[in-house]
């Protein structure tokens, strides 16, 4: 066995994301890979936008998209963060299992709207709400169950990419 980060990536324990560390990611991230059981138990996923509030996600479709309609057959679901795009040093990555519940009520939508378009689009809230306030709009919730798989490559001796430190 090489010297990790040096030599090779093969044994990576210990380069999970701490506590600490997952909610920095979470609260620097704004998308996720949202990961559902889709037609003929095939695997699917899209990417959205998210929100995290009292250690739940918070996502929103509509009716009939496949994410929806394939919540109502299994509401097991993973989400995939990663540090892409978010100015965070290095490259980081948390995946989660969870169970989606499908909010259809008036109260759930007007608190999710608010408190996503103005952590979404601080500049202009009112402007994307509208758009989003729609007849068919539905929030997701998912309550995280586990973490599936964590990655810190800041942990990693020569950056994770070969380079002596």
């Amino acid at each position: 066995m090489g010297r990790l980060g040096i030599d090779d990536l093969e044994a990576l324990q210990g380069t999970h994301l701490g506590k600490a560390d997952q909610e920095e990611l979470l609260s620097s991230q704004t998308e996720c890979g949202f990961v559902f059981t889709g037609e003929q138990g095939w695997p699917s996923g899209v990417v959205m936008s998210f929100i995290v509030a009292d250690g739940h996600f918070w996502l929103t479709s509509v009716e009939g998209r496949a994410q929806v309609s394939a919540l109502a057959e299994d509401p097991r679901v993973s989400i995939v963060v990663s540090s892409a795009g978010s100015g965070l040093p290095g490259r980081r990555m948390l995946s989660l299992r969870g169970v989606a519940t499908v909010h259809r009520d008036a109260d759930t939508l007007a608190w999710f709207l608010g408190e996503f378009t103005n952590r979404l689009q601080p500049a202009d809230p009112v402007a994307w709400r509208r758009l989003l306030d729609s007849p068919n709009r539905v929030v997701v919730e998912v309550r995280p169950v586990a973490v599936a798989v964590s990655h810190d490559q800041l942990k990693i001796p020569g950056n994770g990419r070969g380079m002596e430190a």
